[in-house]
């Protein structure tokens, strides 16, 4: 009869992981124990891009094929595990789970949270992001060796700003390049910032889009410069993704990103890499940069800003936030 429970230990905590043996990818026989052990060996690398985080918990109780519970409210927990208020864009509140240790990530990967999504600022200022987040997000027709190709085009960016971007895979298809920037700057001026940023990408690239609405983005490599704004996520470094083949949103060097294949990082692969490379990532805190140029950059584009999420209140100087297709004609003079 298999064990309802076991205990492991993670640094000063014991974690009960229950229902140890319960099949959580079926595309390759994970279960429920290799998720936690895998967030426990890459702990130094997750908690890197997750601590002092608001972090919400993408939770599969029953393993890849069960419903999602996306909980942005933390769920009742012992007490050595922190959370932080966060406020949403409709003003309601909620206490969020904010990693401090390895073992409240280990406790939270129990619970079968399968992705962990952290927001793009810390608790000792959730004004001001510390962050810069460029998802580059294929689109229907395009693959992620056209995202690969438009990484680069933001990377050569990203040297003439001056700053460094560190990619990872998303843990599907696309790539994400987070650049760590001084808190100095709103949510607003941050996704300004990374407006800016995704048109000049386009510019230099026809493989790029920042079309908000699906129907103009065609069979390109959208920028979603959306995931910039208050309450927005995208997995974290080393967040296991929910797929049958238990593939990981892995940090890359970009040396490796010109040849790696997305679907070689997975929960059995990436602790046998952890473990010879440590975080490849671990130098993104050492160096904050300014978003100065860039919000120059916006502020000269007489295009002004683009569409925000559907949730999301009407923000001064926004567009009108209606599909194309759907939108009435202006009326003769």
């Amino acid at each position: 009869m298999a064990s309802p429970y076991i205990e492991i230990e993670v640094g000063d905590r014991v974690v009960k992981v229950t229902n140890p043996d319960k099949v959580y990818f079926p595309a390759i026989g994970a279960t429920k124990r290799d998720l936690v052990t895998y967030y426990v060996s890459v702990g130094e690398g997750a908690l890197r891009a997750m601590r002092e985080r608001p972090t919400y918990l993408k939770r599969h109780p029953d393993g890849v094929g069960s419903e999602a519970i996306y909980q942005k409210r933390m769920p009742r927990h012992p007490d050595w595990i922190e959370t932080v208020t966060v406020r949403f864009p409709s003003g309601r509140t909620a206490d969020a789970f904010c990693p401090t240790e390895v073992a409240a990530i280990a406790w939270c990967a129990n619970l079968g949270t399968i992705d962990f999504h952290p927001w793009h600022a810390r608790r000792a200022d959730l004004d001001h992001p510390d962050e810069l987040r460029i998802d580059i997000d294929p689109q229907p027709g395009t693959s992620f060796e056209q995202a690969r190709t438009v990484a680069f085009t933001a990377k050569e960016v990203l040297d003439e700003l001056g700053m460094r971007g560190f990619p990872k895979t998303s843990g599907s298809r696309g790539v994400h390049v987070n650049v760590r920037i001084e808190p100095r700057w709103t949510f607003t001026e941050v996704r300004h910032a990374a407006i800016a940023f995704a048109r000049e990408v386009e510019r230099r690239t026809d493989l790029a889009t920042t079309a908000w609405w699906k129907e103009e983005r065609g069979e390109k490599v959208f920028i979603d410069y959306n995931q910039n704004a208050r309450d927005r996520t995208v997995a974290s470094a080393y967040s296991v993704r929910a797929r049958p083949d238990g593939r990981v949103s892995a940090p890359v060097t970009w040396a490796e990103l010109e040849d790696c294949d997305p679907g070689a990082f997975d929960l059995r692969t990436m602790p046998d890499r952890f473990a010879a490379l440590g975080d490849v990532q671990r130098e993104i805190d050492d160096r904050a940069f300014g978003i100065g140029t860039l919000l120059e950059w916006y502020d000269a584009d007489e295009r002004g800003d683009l569409p925000y999420p559907p949730n999301y209140p009407k923000m001064p100087g926004e567009p009108k936030r209606v599909q194309p297709s759907k939108a009435r004609p202006s009326s003769g003079g």
